[in-house]
């Protein structure tokens, strides 16, 4: 499989294992106490131990997370890569960075095509960039609320970003999700899951078995 894919928000052994089995490349794990998908660091600890050793690269999705606990993190969970998804700026990115000796991925909310210029600070700085969609008026999550945005904005980017999509994708939607936007990776949360919070595997299974068939697609064009 040629699309990175990240599920996001594993929060059981058994999501982990569903995870590896689909050849998924990554799996997230959020520390952040208003999200359904948060996870304690010793559950976090466990849960990224076993994807490692199934050969998933683990990322830690923090909001605007001081030192202690991102110390606490990178310590006891032992990450692969840093998930900024709050409003870090440049120079925290390339503090945290430092400090924690690990790959950043930064994320930004989209909505129009002003949003991408947001990153310009950042190239140098971030690793990767996680493209997701504004949240809806009222809500108090900066991800993982199953909206969507605008994918024809990401025609703007030029072939040196390393990014990743996200942001209310689902089996019915990856495919034209893939065509409009040629996204190298992919990042999926809400869209696998039966209830907030709570993976599903035969909706994991359908959402990589759709992402091959959007490759497959993509090969014959």
């Amino acid at each position: 499989m040629t699309t990175m894919i990240k599920i996001c928000g594993l929060s059981t052994p058994e999501a982990i294992d569903r995870a590896a089995r689909l050849k998924a490349d990554m799996a997230g794990f959020i520390f952040f106490e208003k999200s359904p998908r948060h996870v304690g660091v010793a559950q976090a600890a466990d849960l990224s131990a076993r994807a490692r050793g199934l050969g998933l690269k683990t990322v830690a999705v923090t909001v605007d997370m001081d030192d202690a606990g991102l110390d606490e993190i990178v310590a006891e969970v032992k990450p692969d890569w840093l998930q900024l998804h709050g409003g870090e700026s440049p120079a925290r990115a390339a503090e945290l960075k430092a400090r924690c000796g690990l790959p950043v991925m930064k994320a930004f909310a989209i909505r129009e095509a002003a949003d991408l210029e947001r990153i310009a600070p950042y190239r140098g700085v971030a690793d990767r960039f996680l493209f997701d969609a504004k949240p809806p008026r009222g809500s108090d999550l900066p991800g993982g609320n199953g909206v969507s945005f605008d994918w024809r904005l990401l025609a703007a980017l030029d072939g040196a970003a390393s990014y990743m999509l996200s942001g209310g994708l689902t089996k019915d939607n990856i495919g034209e999700a893939l065509r409009i936007s040629r996204a190298p990776g992919v990042d999926v949360s809400s869209g696998v899951e039966s209830a907030p919070g709570v993976k599903d595997p035969a909706m994991m299974d359908a959402f990589v078995h759709a992402v091959t068939a959007a490759e497959n697609g993509r090969s014959q064009e």
